[in-house]
């Protein structure tokens, strides 16, 4: 794996932060938080930033994963929660581009990389004028 570009690993970049809780179930047989565990926080941390830039309102669309990328820092342990740290990368015409850092105890574990599209349950739908200029504001800090 290639080293992450360091400005991806400052927490303070980013626009939206949620705090999860670790579970004893998310443990692996070296007693780290386990690599499927690390991918349901992103998931979390997902669905909580959309509700927040949308309002909490998605009645007939769906928003869906085109593409989801995860690199490994560190390891992570329970009980101690795990911050994740979200921003926007790019917004197009149906989709949007993210970038997610897992910190825990203010250390980088994991950095994902996502493109979402929305949808109308079958095709790409063009992102509502609210969402854009929400997602917008959700950018990478400089």
């Amino acid at each position: 794996m290639a080293k992450p570009d360091p400005a991806l690993l400052d927490a303070r970049r980013y626009p939206h932060s949620v705090a999860i809780a670790t579970r004893y179930a998310d443990l692996d047989s070296n007693k780290h938080i386990n690599n499927i565990a690390i991918a349901a926080l992103f998931e979390d941390a997902r669905v909580r930033f959309v509700s927040a830039v949308s309002s909490g309102l998605v009645v007939d669309r769906a928003v869906m994963v085109a593409s989801f990328t995860i690199d490994y820092l560190s390891q992570s342990h329970y009980p101690e929660p795990v911050e994740l740290h979200s921003a926007v990368t790019r917004v197009g015409r149906t989709s949007l581009a993210m970038v997610q850092l897992a910190t825990q105890q203010d250390r980088p574990v994991a950095l994902g990389s996502t493109v979402m599209v929305l949808t109308d349950g079958a095709r790409p739908v063009p992102l509502p004028a609210d969402w854009v200029d929400a997602l917008e504001r959700m950018d990478l800090k400089p």
